[in-house]
């Protein structure tokens, strides 16, 4: 059985749990603090930053900007760990761009802050939360995108999502993490500007 450590306590933290729940993981919450609120569902194994991560998983569902204070705090202990990055680095002031450098993404700068040959996959980002909590995607089966240079790690967070009962398709390396942050800033976009719904987004047809 998988277990995971999410950090974070926003929605996709909760909707990542709602998705661990429905694989059978083993779940650890790690919030900033123990006044810092949930969406998360209640009954978990609830922690504050600085406690040690249980999960073989570790998620990063916090904005980018927070991932130096995290690594820093972390690193040793992420190293043995498979890191899933699933920011979507947006300019919210204006949703005109992403934040990330233009020939790099944000998993890409993640690898360079933490310690070499750690296993970084990007995936859940081209996701909105509301489909990774329900499982469905308008009236199909949600599909989890993903990229990463290290196959085991690969496979680890395919099995943690096809666990869910969603399907995992392969990008390739986690050089199209790029690509991936291009798709997640679309699909925000598009659902802010009530274009789609919340409940739905892109999907591939099976």
């Amino acid at each position: 059985m998988t277990s995971i450590s999410i950090i974070g306590s926003g929605k996709m933290s909760g909707a990542i749990a709602e998705v661990a729940t429905r694989a059978g993981a083993s779940i650890q919450i790690i919030k900033r603090g123990a006044e810092s609120m949930s969406a998360a569902r209640p009954g978990l194994d609830y922690g504050v930053m600085g406690d040690k991560l249980i999960g073989d998983l570790v998620v990063l569902a916090v904005p980018y900007g927070a991932y130096p204070s995290i690594v820093e705090r972390y690193r040793d202990q992420l190293r043995e760990k498979v890191v899933v990055d699933i920011s979507n680095p947006i300019d919210f002031s204006t949703f005109d761009q992403l934040k990330s450098p233009a020939d790099s993404s944000t998993a890409a700068e993640l690898v360079k802050l933490l310690p070499a040959g750690t296993a970084v996959v990007k995936a859940f980002n081209v996701n909105l939360g509301d489909t990774l909590a329900s499982g469905t995607n308008g009236t199909t089966r949600t599909t989890v995108l993903f990229a990463g240079d290290y196959a085991d790690a690969k496979i680890a967070v395919a099995a943690f999502i096809e666990a869910a009962g969603m399907r995992a398709v392969d990008v390739g390396p986690l050089t199209r993490a790029r690509e991936l942050e291009a798709m997640g800033f679309l699909q925000i976009v598009l659902a802010a500007l009530g274009k789609t719904r919340y409940e739905s987004g892109f999907t591939l047809l099976e």
